[in-house]
This record gives structure tokens, sequence and C-alpha cells, in this order.
């Protein structure tokens, strides 16, 4: 239920405003044509052109760096993406040097960061060593934590690091070259040749590899191919040691990040090298695993605690060095001049929900470029995760709550919400009519007496028609809370509602669900052993929701079930079947084919029985999924302002349009709100130009639409020696340093860093400076004593230039005067 996993498992979160009206349609525009496009040149001159009206891809830097570049465009930074490496720490029969912490470790020392970001990426980007980048609302959290590491460039260093750590281990050295015994050490680095900034990434990590004595094989591929090489195959078997990945934004910005550090860093969450294939050589850190599960299932009791959770595994995360984060990205979009009414996320950039519902041109159809229309698989369980299916997806699914683009705070879509809480310490009765599915009964129970719980959410529903036709109700949501209690609990003996990826994610959820009870036709209320600072988190834990209807996602788990196909990459390719995409027709009509089963036995789902006894009710679901299947040639179904009108292959393109329905809650506009935004600024820093060790001192700091700023003031050994928050009244706050502190500054340049926000923007501005320290204000020639040397000699000497300039002005003013009329004279 967590929002991030809730998009994963089709339970999402999000509700809508209490005073929502009903419109016949959501969007200014009838249809929306996703193109793909492989050629960031091409596509920026068909935006340029107004055959495309946005580009959902980067354009680099210097195609767009001057003002003509970019006549009939707007361009619109964003950031949120990243670069990174993954490292394969297996074990195996074949030696793999990457098997040892410190080989790996060191690889921070063989990157040059600075060369991505300033060369590769042309400046548009910061260098990173953390999950975390600078513009991220945790990366404050963890700033001291990040400094210690003090990583920099240096390929000798490197070099020294991973030979100890090979000789240690057995390895030798031969006419310059690593061996292993007999066989020389070989690396395998797997490099994206779609991304020119990886493919450069990857060619330069080879290269310095090779300086240090690998053998180094490079096997270029785009992300389909890297779903089989790398995270579809057994780390053990060394089809790769090192990968070049990238990181799109997130689909919304959040304010408070619960599963960022497990999704990159910790095994439970099926995203390290094994990815919990139980086939497979898995990474195994119990530690990071501990933490981070703390951090998602919110088992904290302050936000202090929760602050040293996130700074005690950023620690332990980059020590294990299996993902190397190596710089941010600011991505540049580009958009017709012509188009109106995009939102730029502070997660997703452009390509968020919201610009593709909100915008507008002179036609009804937009045209977006995108840079591939298809990788992955269609699926509301394990599918959906890259990208580019994503940033088409949400123009299709409304989900009941949602991340502000510039707050990153949970607010309601279709779905509002009241919080009771007994947390972090306290419980709350939990009513004896409150039910909870049980797995091994398989059937809905009533929830033990005496059983409390920590956190009550009520929910009132916004649920309007699918798109097929029929209502969406309650039984979608008791269906959507079913599967993920079956597939989240404990795998048993020959379990078949078990997935390697899935399970691991859903058992954090099915932990801390302790019952729920239905009040009506849109209102539940939820038990949980959850508990936030913020209530609004409460609310995103808790939410119950479904992207899809109940009787698309029994006809999926049964295909499953049946080992017809998959849910997830991993279990597709350890069962060698389809990884399930609703999107293809082969695989929607395996769907059918269940549904039309179901449809002739009047099926009625195990999750639903005790619900609901008329079963006209379910054939009528079932005739309108499959009359769907039938006109459409997809299984694609939701309740969206958008829906899917079908995808082709060939021209390669996907098309959606507007779903005019009389039950869908938001009219064109709604969302104008988040067109424009305020960014806070640093206007003015006032530096002293030297501060005297041992003496109070301070800065001075104008701001415009701020009202926080975060300081850290370190010494040049990068120890901080003053840091904190303050509240910002009227444009202007002053630091100060006591004695005490400044006794700690060195001599020579330290540092200053500041970070402004405000709070309707959580993008932070950021300023950095260095400023003198002395011991002895004699040791500097102060810019204050030059200025004091303008005297009264000195002011007399200006007044005497001011007067001979103006006497000079006279005289040639006379003299030209003078000619005039001698001119006069003579006519």
């Amino acid at each position: 239920m967590r929002f991030l996993l809730v998009c994963l498992l089709a339970i999402i979160v999000i509700p809508l405003s209490a005073n929502s009206i009903f419109a016949e349609q959501g969007t200014y525009a009838n249809k929306i044509k996703f193109i793909q496009y492989l050629d960031e040149n091409t596509a920026l001159e068909e935006v340029k052109n107004g055959n495309l009206d946005f580009y959902y891809y980067r354009i680099s830097s210097d195609r767009i760096e001057n003002t003509k570049s970019r006549e009939g465009i707007n361009v619109y930074d964003s950031t949120g993406g990243s670069y990174s490496i993954l490292v394969n720490p297996a074990e195996s029969e074949e030696f793999n040097p990457f098997s040892i912490r410190d080989v790996r470790f060191a690889l921070n020392y063989l990157i040059d960061r600075k060369l991505i970001v300033n060369e590769l990426m042309g400046g548009f980007g910061t260098t990173m060593i953390s999950n975390y980048g600078p513009f991220d609302t945790d990366y404050l959290l963890i700033l001291n934590q990040l400094e210690e590491f003090q990583f920099r460039y240096n390929p000798s260093l490197a070099d020294k690091m991973i030979s100890d750590a090979l000789e240690k281990n057995g390895a030798t050295t031969m006419n310059g070259k690593w061996f292993y015994g007999e066989d020389p050490i070989n690396i395998t680095i797997f490099i994206r040749s779609d991304d020119p900034v990886r493919k450069s990434i990857g060619e330069i990590l080879a290269s310095n590899l090779e300086k240090i004595g690998f053998t180094v094989t490079k096997d270029f591929g785009d992300l389909n191919k890297a779903f089989v090489v790398v995270y579809g195959s057994n780390p053990s078997d060394l089809k790769w040691n090192l990968y070049t990945e990238g990181w799109a934004g997130r689909s919304a910005f959040v304010k408070y990040d619960s599963l960022g550090l497990a999704q990159m860093y910790s095994p439970w969450f099926s995203n390290m090298p094994g990815f919990n294939d139980p086939s497979y050589w898995n990474y195994k850190n119990d530690y990071l695993d501990g933490i981070t599960q703390r951090i998602y299932t919110g088992n904290f009791s302050s936000s202090t605690e929760r602050t040293s959770l996130i700074q005690e595994a950023t620690t332990e995360a980059i020590s294990e060095s299996v993902r190397i984060f190596l710089a941010s990205k600011i991505d540049q979009y580009v958009v017709n001049e012509n188009v109106l009414g995009v939102v730029n996320d502070f997660g997703a950039g452009v390509p968020s929900r919201f610009t593709a519902i909100n915008s507008r041109s002179s036609s009804d159809t937009l045209n977006i470029g995108v840079k591939q229309i298809y990788q992955g698989a269609w699926n509301p369980v394990m599918g959906l995760g890259d990208s580019y299916s994503t940033q088409i997806w949400y123009t299709i699914f409304d989900p009941a709550l949602f991340k502000h683009p510039y707050t990153g705070e949970t607010f309601p879509i279709r779905s509002n919400w009241k919080v009771e809480t007994a947390g972090p310490n306290g419980k709350l009765n939990v009513p004896s009519e409150a039910i909870i599915w049980n797995p091994n009964t398989k059937s809905w129970v009533e929830v033990k007496d005496g059983i409390k719980a920590t956190s009550k959410v009520r929910f009132d529903l916004t649920l309007g028609n699918w798109h097929h036709g029929r209502p969406m109700d309650m039984n979608d949501i008791l269906h959507s809370i079913y599967f993920t209690l079956e597939w989240g609990s404990q795998k048993q003996d020959d379990d078949k509602t078990f997935d390697t990826e899935f399970t691991p994610r859903a058992a954090q959820v099915v932990n801390t669900l302790v019952g729920i009870v239905p009040i009506d036709d849109d209102t539940i209320d939820v038990y949980v052993d959850y508990w936030h600072f913020d209530d609004a988190e409460i609310a995103d834990w808790a939410s119950m929701w479904s992207s899809m209807p109940w009787e698309i996602f029994a006809s999926m788990e049964q295909a499953v079930m049946d080992g017809k196909v998959s849910f997830s990459r991993s279990g597709a390719v350890s069962k060698n079947v389809n990884w399930l995409s609703l999107i293809i027709p082969k695989d929607s009509q395996i769907i059918k084919e269940y549904l039309e089963k179901y449809r002739d036995s009047n099926f009625v789902p195990k999750s639903l029985e005790s619900f609901v006894s008329d079963e006209h009710y379910f054939e009528s679901r079932y005739v309108s999924s499959i009359n769907w299947i039938e006109k459409y040639n997809h299984a694609v179904i939701s309740n969206g302002p958008y829906y899917l009108d079908g995808y082709s292959p060939e021209s390669r393109t996907i098309q959606v349009n507007a779903f005019a329905d009389e039950s869908y809650p938001f009219g064109a506009g709604y969302w104008g709100e988040f067109e424009n935004v305020r960014f806070p600024k640093i206007v003015g820093v006032g530096v002293p130009d030297f501060v005297i060790r041992g003496e109070k001192s301070g800065f001075s700091i104008q701001t415009d639409s701020a009202s926080q700023i975060q300081f850290f003031i370190s010494n040049p050994e990068g120890l901080v020696v003053s840091a904190g928050t303050l509240e910002i009244p009227a444009d202007l706050v002053n630091i100060e340093l006591s004695p005490e502190e400044t006794s700690l500054l060195g001599v020579g340049a330290n540092n200053i860093k500041l970070f402004v926000i405000s709070d309707s923007v959580l993008r932070p501005d950021i300023f950095t400076t260095s400023f003198l320290a002395v011991d002895d204000p004699e040791q500097v020639i102060p810019k204050t004593i030059v200025d004091d040397s303008l005297s009264d000699s000195a002011i007399d000497d200006s007044y005497l230039y001011v007067f001979l300039l103006i006497l000079t002005l006279v005289i040639v003013f006379i003299l030209f005067f003078f000619r005039e009329k001698i001119k006069t004279l003579k006519h």
C-alpha cells in the first residue's frame, strides 16, 4: 500500500476533492498519439516544426544552447534521473573480482564523476554517490554521511586498493595482466548503447579497468537485452560483471521517500543481483534489509529516528558498493511553443501524469514523441515498471491518491480520507466486524477478539465507470485487497500464489494490515499497524484501490497459476514463459479465454462469493471485458481520463482517446493550478571579506519566495563546523557564527553551502561559495582597507575630475554652436 509499491500492485493510492464535479471529459484533447522517435535530433526538429507537441525524452544541451536553436520551442529543465553502475557480487566457479567488497568499493575512485557531469552531460547534472541527489528532499539528512566518504577521482588509489585485495585473495599479475590461477581475470561490462552518455561511461570504465590489468569484454545492448542478460540471468553465471544503469525521474516527486533505499540497495525488494529468484545466487544483506524495512513500514517513533535510519542505511549501502551512483541528471525537455498547460513535476519532469491530461493546443490531438514505444511489459502487478510505459499508463489510470508535483505531499485524486492514530506507541481497538483474508482457509474471516491497530483510516472513494462501461465498485477494492494478502503471504509448499519479485514487496504490507470494514458502497475503514508523523503518509500506506477491474485480475491470476505467463520478468525467465503484457494481442487472448470460461461456468471468485449473490452481476462483468478485448485487441482496461485505443508495433505508435463518460469526476482544466509555480531563490549573499578565528561573525542572505534556509559551513578538511535550519522572515535572514564555531574554521578558504525552500515548493535553490578565515587580520589586505584609502584627498581628486569633464563638454558645445552659426552666415 505505500504509494510507490501501490503502483506495482494495482492497489494505488490517491483521493479527490470533496467538491468534485462530474464531467463529460477530463481532458482538452480528444486523443493522444505517442510516436517513437529513437533519434533525439529528429524529434527536436519535429517539435520545432509543430509535427510533435512534446518529446518525452531529454534533448542534448548542445542542440538547444542559444536563442536561434530554441526558435519555435519552449525548453523545460527537470531533475530526478540518475546514472549508476550495477555491480555483480556473485560468488562463482569462475573467479569474480567483484565478489570482494574492497574491489567494488575501489570503483568509486576509478570513476571520474566530474568528467561525466561536465563533459558527457554538458554540465547538466551534479555528481552523486548515493541514490539521493541534491534535489531530493532527504538529501540534506545525509549530507554529513556523504561528505565523510570524500570520493575523488584517483585511479592510482583505485589500482592500489584493487591490487591489495586481489593479491590477498590469491590473484597474480603477469605481463601487466591479472590472473587467477592460469586464467586471465575477465570482466564483462554490459553497456547500454541506446544512450550516448551511458555508452561513453561504459567505454571509459572499460578503458580504466584495462589499464589496471583486467581483460575486459564489452557487451552492448538496449533495455530489452538487459532484461535478459542482466536482470534475467543467474548472477553466478557471470554473463555480466558491471552494467551501466540509467534511472528516469520518479513517476512523482515525493516528500518522504520510504522506498528509495530499499529499491536501490536492499535484497528484500528484489532489485539487487539474484532478484530473489530461489534458483539463482542472491546478494544478501540482512542489516540493510532490516533498516530499510523499518523505514518502509514506518517502524520509527519520530522524524529524528527516521533520519538516523536513513543515515545508517546510506552509509552501509555506499560501503557495500553493489550499486554505485555517479550523477544526477538535469534533463531538458522540449515543447512546441503553441502548447499550453505543461506541468513540470519535480520528479517526473515534463512527462508527468498531469502534463498530458492538462495540455492544450489549437488541435484536438496531441502528438507526443517518445524514445521507446514498448519495453518491458504491461501488467499492473509487476509490469509497467519502465519509464516509457508508465508515462503512457498514467494518462489511462487514475490512482486513489498521488504526490503533489512541487511539494511531494500526498494529496487526493479519487478518495478522501480521515486518519485516527494512537501511534507511535499507543493502540486503537479494532471492531469485531472487521475482516481479513486468510490465505490458509482461502476465505475472509473476522479478526481475532481484542486485536488492536496503530492507526485507522476511513476512505471515501470516488468510483465512476471503468473504460469498458461497467461501474467501478467495492468488489474491485475487496478483490485487490485479497490479491495483495494472498500473493503477499509466506510461500507454502507447492504455492502457486507466489512471485519472486512481487511477494517480498507485498509481504511488507501484509505484515501491517490488521483488518478492514466495508461501510457502504464507496466507504471503507482500514486498520493498520503503521505510523508516520505526517497523517497523509498513513493514508498513503493504508490506501485501498484497484487499477483494473477485478475480472481482469482474476483472469491474470489464473493464467499465472496455470503456468501460461508470469507477472514478473524474473519469473518469466526462470519458468520460460511470457512476461504477461496485456497490451499484446497474444496475451490478451489468454485473458479473454479465461473470461469466457468464467462466463460459461458462472464462476464466482472466492474473494467475492460472500459479498455478491447476483450471478447476472458476474456475467455482465465478464461480457464487458470480453467485448472490450474483441473490439480493441488488448486487455488494458482502467479508469483514467484517457483509454487505450490501440498499439501498433508496425508504426511504433500507441493511441489513447479521451474517456468521454458522464461518470468521470474531473473536467478539463481541473489540474490547471499546477501549471505555474514560483521557485524559491537566493537573491544575494553577504559574505565577509574575512572571518577572524575565535571571534563572532556571520552572513546575511536575501531571498525571494522562500520560507526556510538550511546551511552547512565546513572547514578545509570537510568538517562541518556549523549547520542548521532557519525560518526566513521578510526575505532576509542572518546566519551567525559563535566564537567557538569560528575557532573550528581552518586558516584559508572555508566553505558555506545554502539551500532555500518554500512551503509550496520543496525544490531548493542551492548556493555554494568559499570565504577566508584568518588568525590575524594583518595577514591579509582587506578590501575594506583598500576602500578606506579613498580619503578626503582622493575624494577631492574625484571632484576635480568631474569638474574638468564638465568644463570640456561645455567647451565642445560652444565650439559646435559657433560652427553652426558660421555656416548660417555663409548661406
